[in-house]
């Protein structure tokens, strides 16, 4: 008698894509610049000026973690004469920075204790 083998089901395709697209939003949030303008613009749109007045940065590395976040799906903008204002677009990555962060604030709360 032939011996079976036990057959290996393949993922689907659809899994690989799921895979990459998480990957991906880790990638966008893996920056703890980027974290904090997240953070930030949870409570609000805002523009460069006041994000700056917040996060202690230069103005060129703001842009550039803007415009990474801005690519990627994450923020939208919208023109004011010279101003640029951002705003969260993405609910899904704030959830997940709100859960991540959150665990890590009270394990360190709990570590410290």
């Amino acid at each position: 008698m032939p011996k079976r083998s036990a057959a290996v089901p393949k993922a689907p395709v659809e899994t690989d894509e799921v895979f990459e697209l998480a990957a991906e939003v880790f990638r966008v949030m893996s920056a703890p610049m980027r974290l904090k303008i997240i953070s930030s613009l949870c409570n609000g749109e805002k523009n460069v000026s006041e994000l700056l007045g917040e996060i202690d940065t230069t103005q060129p590395n703001m842009s550039q973690h803007l415009n990474t976040l801005y690519q990627a799906g994450v923020l939208g903008k919208r023109r004011d004469g010279v101003q640029i204002y951002y705003r969260i677009i993405n609910d899904r990555v704030v959830t997940l920075c709100r859960a991540v962060c959150t665990q890590i604030a009270m394990e360190t709360d709990d570590a410290r204790a």
